[in-house]
């Protein structure tokens, strides 16, 4: 078989950021994934933090008044180490920096109830940590997002 194309990235270059990792086409609609990156590979974050902030980006990207009519998906990786968004559109990572902005910033600052978490909203609810993603949040605003330049918008080489 094959190799698939995210098997192609040489993960001991990659660092945390905002990477378009594939562009397909769905009769004349260009669907872009994008690689959200949270921490370097085999670096992972626990499975609570993950759907922690599972829960809070898919709330708060499906009600974004801007952009719920692009979200199709955002979920984690299986690797622990980020996240994959899928947007409508032919997009580059540059475009969606100010969402990712006010998406982890949302995330950081976040104290409430998270949504969906309840026995009767989520299969496994208990598995949850909203400190540790309000942590996470903070840290790829302030280490990746602010700032963000070329290195960590662009795969490596």
């Amino acid at each position: 078989m094959d190799k698939i194309t995210s098997f192609t990235i040489d993960h001991l270059k990659l660092l945390p950021g905002v990477y378009v990792s594939r562009k397909d086409r769905v009769g004349d609609q260009v669907i872009t994934t994008f690689d959200i990156r949270m921490t370097r590979p085999n670096y992972v974050m626990n499975t609570a933090e993950v759907h922690t902030i599972e829960h809070l980006a898919a709330t708060w990207l499906r009600n974004n008044d801007e952009w719920k009519d692009r979200v199709l998906y955002f979920g984690p990786m299986g690797c622990r180490t980020g996240f994959y968004l899928l947007l409508a559109g032919d997009l580059t990572s540059e475009e969606i920096v100010p969402l990712m902005k006010g998406l982890f910033t949302f995330m950081r600052d976040y104290k409430d109830e998270v949504p969906g978490a309840c026995a009767k909203d989520c299969g496994n609810y208990l598995d949850m940590n909203l400190p540790m993603a309000n942590w996470l949040a903070d840290r790829f605003l302030r280490e990746v997002l602010d700032g963000i330049g070329p290195e960590r918008l662009v795969y490596p080489e």
